[in-house]
């Protein structure tokens, strides 16, 4: 299986009145390790967004555990959790980097739509490529 990892840096505008990462902004480092990840595999997201196709996100579970504060170091591991040539679920663990405890565990679930109508479109025959990486990095 293939794992990318992404290490953040906390900063003070990713805290909320407790002094801990705001919860939304897990979602935003999601975001970063699932990039992070396609680009590992040989992609850019930006390049399928040129195409006319976007893959919105479906679904979200998040699991919070211990809370990241400022100036702590985290780090975002992310990796292909299932793929069936239509759908991808992105499996996310954000954990301190010094100590490796869970801050969330999570996963999304996206489809590849069309740009003009978010018509779902198979990435299995829009982007082969994109098919074939993703089938090896479940492996």
């Amino acid at each position: 299986m293939e794992i990318a990892e992404t290490i953040i840096e906390v900063r003070y505008a990713e805290t909320d009145q407790m002094g801990v990462v705001y919860h939304n902004n897990y979602l935003v480092w999601m975001e970063i390790g699932r990039t992070r990840l396609i680009e590992q595999l040989g992609f850019r997201y930006f390049d399928m967004e040129e195409a006319g196709y976007l893959s919105p996100v479906l679904d979200v579970h998040i699991h919070y555990g211990k809370p990241l504060r400022y100036g702590q170091k985290a780090v975002v591991k992310t990796w292909i959790k299932g793929y069936d040539g239509l759908r991808v679920t992105y499996g996310y663990e954000i954990c301190y980097e010094e100590t490796k405890e869970i801050a969330i565990t999570g996963e999304t679930e996206h489809v590849c739509v069309t740009k003009e109508d978010f018509r779902p479109v198979s990435l299995r025959r829009t982007f082969p490529n994109w098919h074939e990486a993703y089938l090896k990095a479940l492996e």
